[in-house]
């Protein structure tokens, strides 16, 4: 039920985090397993995912860090990266699109509260993936 993810504030909380990476440019599948953590902070929410990158490189420690905050006169809230430039509005159930240099990203988010997804296609010059991210529950 997608109305159920309108208001990112109903997503406070401890979330499981699988990612698959399929970078078709590179000819390689990978995956990051972690944790999302979605806290209250001043301006909003606090988006915080930590985990382990397993590639054909070899295994990393990985971190992003956004905000979610709400824009009154928009009556909605946006997605923005750590330094606060806006990335995308949150629009569940609606693509959105974030150009990013010459290649451009297309998202959608999807689900209900105890459990949703994050789909990108990324594709341009530099890029040509998608990274699909399914969030579960853990409180």
């Amino acid at each position: 039920m997608i109305h159920d993810l309108t208001d990112p504030r109903l997503l406070v909380g401890r979330w499981r985090l699988h990612r698959v990476i399929d970078d078709r440019r590179g000819g390689e599948r990978s995956v990051v397993t972690g944790e999302l953590l979605i806290s209250p902070d001043q301006d909003g929410l606090l988006w915080q995912e930590s985990g382990r990158w397993e590639r054909a490189a070899g295994a990393v420690d990985v971190r992003r860090t956004l905000h979610l905050t709400h824009a009154p006169a928009e009556s909605r809230w946006w997605v923005c990266f750590e330094d606060g430039r806006p990335f995308h509005p949150w629009a569940p159930g609606e693509q959105v699109v974030h150009p990013c240099g010459r290649d451009t990203y297309t998202g959608h988010v999807s689900g209900d509260l105890r459990g949703w997804n994050v789909d990108w296609l990324v594709t341009g010059p530099e890029k040509d993936y998608t990274m699909t991210s399914q969030l579960t529950a853990l409180e």
